[in-house]
């Protein structure tokens, strides 16, 4: 007699493990009843298919599932195809201590043969299943490189200096911060983040953007970093499926008419000032008294004043004499003769040289360049 007073229905063997085992509902569950030979006869530990398919990007790599593309940043498709046969297999129920490994096998290039290995205990039973899953790799275009090659974009970011010509150095920085930024979004995440085009024009700087989030996103960065102001204007180019229409807006960043290092006189009586900060107010270092200056932007960008240079134009020359609190003995760098001038704050008495800029209104002393704000911070 068995230990359960149970025969297996199948074969007649009497049956040596409780049989009452019911499933969810209180319904029995019918495997529970055959004996483990006949049990293991059709035993299956995995649920594998037949194939799985991938469709991937041709241009990013993308890989699409379900009704989506994500970016997946892998540089082959190996743990791609890991990932979806995992998702497509299935183990028994009543399988414990389940472990698993995977050897992929490249058969070509659009072809991935997995060997899958599982092992795992089933009625107190070792039991181990090999199953091999070919993966099959599409390529397609993705919406976004789709968008891309068809030249998609929802704003434009034009760069632009008041009254003056952008210099190669503030384009080359608004579009770093318009690709870090963008690139930001990409991250996250965002798909629809993209620059379609960036091109130099003889006024500054244009660049497609795929949104007009991300476009005026952009416009904000670069005035904070650069400074200046930004406008905004609409244009309607479409309607949608839905009949929504749709709008193309160009963000228009306007640079400050000066830039820091460019030394400048407001000619307010007080002398040329060094410009040290653009971003909010005008901020600069009187180059006569090494004072503080800023000036308030109302309605105009910047007071007018008379570009006299820029730091870079400065030359070392020689520091000949301190004459009293109030202005030093220095010489002409091009005629070498002794010239005094005002001795402001922040020049060092016991220097040899000195850095000087020479204008059509006259010779000014400058800061070092490890101290362009007068010992101020802005």
């Amino acid at each position: 007699m068995s230990r359960s007073g149970e025969f297996c229905p199948r074969c007649g063997d009497p049956i040596e493990r409780d049989p009452e085992v019911s499933l969810p509902g209180g319904q029995r569950d019918p495997d529970r009843v055959l004996c483990d030979a006949c049990y293991f006869e059709e035993f299956d530990l995995v649920d594998a298919p037949e194939r799985v398919e991938v469709t991937v990007c041709s241009q990013c790599g993308a890989v699409h599932r379900g009704n989506r593309w994500v970016d997946v940043g892998a540089e082959d498709y190996t743990d791609v195809a890991v990932e979806a046969v995992s998702e497509e297999l299935g183990v028994h129920v009543d399988a414990e201590s389940v472990s698993w490994q995977v050897a992929p096998e490249e058969v070509d290039e659009t072809t991935i043969r997995m060997h899958c290995q599982f092992s795992g205990v089933i009625r107190e039973t070792p039991v181990t299943e090999e199953v091999v899953v070919p993966v099959k790799i599409g390529r397609e275009t993705c919406d976004r490189c789709g968008k891309i090659a068809g030249g998609s974009f929802a704003s434009v970011v034009q760069i632009r200096a008041d009254e003056r010509t952008p210099t190669g150095e503030e384009i080359k920085r608004a579009r770093e911060i318009a690709e870090s930024y963008v690139a930001a979004r990409e991250e996250t995440g965002d798909r629809n983040a993209f620059i379609t085009e960036v091109s130099e024009v003889e006024e500054g700087l244009n660049m497609k953007i795929s949104t007009n989030q991300l476009g005026e996103g952009v416009a904000k960065q670069i005035v904070e970093e650069l400074g200046g102001t930004y406008s905004d204007s609409e244009r309607l180019i479409s309607e949608d499926s839905d009949g929504n229409e749709l709008y193309r807006v160009t963000y228009a960043v306007r640079l400050p008419r000066y830039r820091p290092g460019e030394i400048i006189d407001p000619d307010d009586g007080d002398g040329p000032v060094l410009v040290t900060s653009v971003r909010g107010n005008l901020k600069g270092t009187r180059l006569a008294s090494g004072d503080r200056y800023e000036a308030a932007f109302e309605d105009e960008d910047a007071p007018d004043a008379r570009r006299l240079g820029e730091r870079e134009d400065g030359t070392e020359t020689t520091l000949v004499a301190i004459e009293d609190e109030h202005a030093v003995q220095v010489l002409d760098p091009e005629t070498y003769e002794t010239k005094s001038v005002p001795r402001p704050e922040f020049l060092d008495s016991d220097a040899d040289e000195v850095p000087v800029l020479k204008s059509r209104a006259g010779l000014h002393l400058l800061p070092e360049r490890s101290d362009a704000n007068g010992g101020r911070d802005d």
